[in-house]
């Protein structure tokens, strides 16, 4: 355990300080900043639903496309595989790994440790994110939120951090399974960009039924209508749709949840999947000094 704490602690302190997350860490409050003014500008313009004022903030911009849960459902995974493409293939190539494990250290705290902070620096980057636009978002509308949409901001903040740990995740593991750096963020990024096509493309071509089913494979597709039905309480989910009206009434929260819960499980599924590959392949992997 003190093993775990230390390498924790280490690679905590590793991501707040390199340049890496900074610049991350300023893109997300610009946009945050952006979706704050877009969103309260649209809102005073017109009320959607007055019940869930506050929760406008967050799903309305005005625009084609909500600027705050576009931004999380396409960004995040770029902090996730920023935070981890190099994290074993990194080390492994300078020596620094070799020297670590000669530590009376286990092999497993160090992937372990890894994981913990990354997913500790993005559940910070989100709470802060949440808190920054809705803490303006307040004093710029004057309506507070109401229990049940602290509820539904508690399980977006949730699921959007699992989101990010699955990325984080697939690119510790394309880290483990690829020596170069290059490799690995290319590999990444080029996972990234086919969930991507995975969203939009059946969206445009019209490919009717085997377009939204293809859809379904993208965790982009799942986490986006899990947030989606979570932020927006009137949205509903037909098949691979998700619809959203004012006229449909607010589902509760419990009711929201249990409609996006397999969509929840299958995210958490990919998640442990993902980390668990990296962690047994690291745990076999030969690792000698250079």
């Amino acid at each position: 355990m003190k093993g775990l704490i230390t390498v924790f602690e280490k690679e905590l302190a590793d991501h707040f300080t390199s340049w890496r997350f900074i610049i991350l860490f300023v893109i997300v409050v610009a946009v945050g900043v952006a979706a704050i003014y877009i969103d309260a500008q649209f809102i005073r313009q017109e009320v959607i639903d007055p019940r869930f004022v506050f929760l406008q903030l967050y799903t309305t911009s005005g625009q084609a496309l909500p600027l705050f849960i576009f931004f999380i459902a396409f960004f995040m995974p770029i902090v996730g595989i920023a935070l981890g493409f190099d994290t074993i293939n990194s080390e492994r190539n300078s020596g620094t790994m070799s020297r670590l494990l000669s530590q009376p250290i286990y092999r497993d705290t160090v992937i372990n440790g890894k994981f913990l902070a990354g997913v500790v620096t993005i559940a910070i980057m989100l709470v802060s994110l949440v808190m920054l636009v809705g803490g303006f978002g307040i004093r710029m509308i004057g309506v507070p939120p109401s229990a049940e949409e602290i509820g539904r901001l508690m399980a977006f903040l949730a699921i959007s951090i699992i989101y990010g740990a699955f990325w984080l995740g697939l690119a510790i593991l394309f880290s483990i399974f690829f020596r170069r750096v290059a490799t690995s963020v290319l590999a990444s990024i080029a996972f990234w960009g086919f969930c991507i096509f995975l969203f939009i493309v059946p969206i445009f071509a019209q490919l009717g039924q085997l377009g939204f089913t293809i859809m379904q494979v993208s965790p982009i597709t799942l986490f986006w209508q899990v947030i989606t039905i979570l932020l927006v309480p009137s949205a509903r989910l037909i098949g691979p749709i998700v619809l959203s009206a004012s006229g449909l009434g607010a589902l509760s929260l419990g009711q929201s949840l249990l409609m996006v819960w397999p969509y929840m499980v299958i995210i958490i599924a990919l998640t442990v999947v993902c980390f668990a590959i990296s962690y047994t392949k690291f745990m076999r992997e030969e690792i000698r000094s250079t």
